[in-house]
């Protein structure tokens, strides 16, 4: 009995040293954590909410909570520039930071665009008469024709046209009398006269056979015929027969439609991609399995002020005519490749408005902020004018989460900057009163 009290008491002594010992170390370790506390000069002490509001002296928020005291610790590398971070592994780790290295590739874009079918401006024939007079006869009086060049389309009764024949008829007779005749000015005038007459009809469009058998048959003929001087599809008839019509009346539209115009609108930030000569691709939804290639002719030299986008004109060969104008149809614009860019991933752009960031990784956990300048963009990759140097690591996820960090630190030392300032000439000004002081006892 007197062993188990004896181990008992033995025991408990043991216990009650453990536990001496323990709380004697827990009050050293403690009273050196509240020392290091102390030691730590406090910069200025931060809103718990707000991390951009700050005050000099300890505080609470307009909900009781204790600002957050800043110590000058954490901005103790003075070296680095302003902004940057230094963040402990793990965090990085927890935060899910990825990064990527800036490199040399090449870079190709497609434009893709809306575009509306259209005739082409120079294979269109608008044809009016060179005279008033009346429609006699329409030889092609449907639209959708095909017509041959020369193809005879109307003829057309005019009072002018039959006086200029019979001028004509003169003329030839006169020059024939006046042929044999020894005075050379009375000849020279004869052949003069057949000359002007005849230009006249060439100019009213009287055609060359007609002006033949006007010549050698001496026939004056009531109508003459209007002859179309281009092949193509006859768009729009604009008189009938029996019409009066004058040099003002439209009476044909002809258009060759085996070579057709393309417009497609394009936004302004894509306008760097594209230029004349590049190829193009276009598909309809009238004309299922079918593309059709052609190029990229002319862009229009100025924007549309609703949409904001610039029309560029795309030209296709239609020999088929399945092109029809007014059709609609997706064009995709090949682009040149961009060869040897400077690239970087474009999520890892912090785009504000006024401004491009990156953030650059110095070393293990520590973020350096940089201003680039950017250049084109295309399938996820961005150039890189200026700002990032080849080789160098850019972080690609959570440079949100770092900027916050960054703009808290650089507003730190710009106010820590501002600080030393007003510090500057008061230490200035305590050295001179002193000097003064002591001039003053001597």
């Amino acid at each position: 009995m007197n062993k188990l009290m004896t181990f008992i008491i033995a025991f408990t002594m043991l216990l009650t040293g453990l536990a001496s010992g323990y709380w004697l170390a827990n009050q050293q370790s403690n009273q050196t954590l509240a020392k290091k506390i102390i030691s730590k000069k406090i910069l200025f002490y931060r809103n718990p909410m707000n991390s951009e509001v700050t005050s000099a002296t300890a505080m609470q928020d307009s909900m009781g909570m204790d600002y957050i005291p800043v110590y000058e610790e954490n901005f103790s590398h003075q070296k680095d520039p302003i902004g940057t971070v230094q963040i402990d592994g793990i965090t990085v780790q927890n935060m899910g930071v990825r990064t990527a290295k800036a490199h040399y590739a090449t870079l190709s874009h497609k434009v893709r665009a809306v575009g509306r079918v259209a005739y082409d401006e120079e294979r269109m024939l608008h044809l009016h008469p060179k005279t008033e007079g009346w429609i006699e006869a329409l030889t092609v009086d449907k639209t959708g024709q095909w017509v041959e060049k020369n193809t005879d389309l109307l003829s057309i009764y005019s009072p002018k046209l039959v006086s200029t024949q019979q001028e004509y008829i003169l003329a030839l007779k006169n020059l024939k009398a006046l042929k044999a005749s020894p005075i050379a000015d009375i000849r020279r005038g004869a052949e003069e006269l057949v000359q002007s007459t005849l230009e006249r009809l060439k100019l009213l469009d009287v055609p060359e056979h007609q002006l033949h058998e006007l010549k050698h048959k001496h026939k004056i003929k009531k109508s003459l015929h209007i002859h179309t001087p281009m092949e193509g599809v006859v768009m729009k008839i604009g008189a009938r027969e029996g019409q009066f019509v004058t040099p003002a009346t439209e009476i044909y539209m002809i258009a060759d439609l085996r070579k057709i115009w393309v417009y497609a609108d394009i936004y302004e930030y894509e306008l760097p991609w594209v230029k004349k000569g590049d190829a193009v691709e276009m598909q309809l939804v009238g004309i299922p399995g079918e593309t059709f290639t052609g190029h990229l002719a002319y862009i229009y030299p100025y924007a549309d002020a609703k949409t904001r986008t610039i029309k560029v004109r795309l030209v296709f060969d239609n020999p088929d005519l399945l092109l029809k104008p007014d059709m609609f149809a997706e064009v995709t614009i090949y682009a040149d490749a961009q060869q040897g860019v400077l690239v970087i991933p474009a999520e890892a752009v912090i785009r504000s408005g006024t401004r491009n960031q990156v953030f650059i990784v110095r070393e293990p956990g520590k973020f350096e902020p940089r201003l680039v300048t950017l250049g084109l963009e295309s399938s996820g990759k961005v150039a890189v004018i200026k700002g990032v140097q080849a080789g160098e690591e850019v972080v690609t996820s959570a440079q949100f989460l770092i900027d916050s960090e960054s703009k808290l630190r650089e507003a730190t030392a710009k106010m820590l900057a501002q600080q030393n300032k007003i510090k500057a000439p008061n230490k200035i000004m305590d050295h001179s009163r002193m000097n003064h002081q002591e001039m003053i006892h001597d």
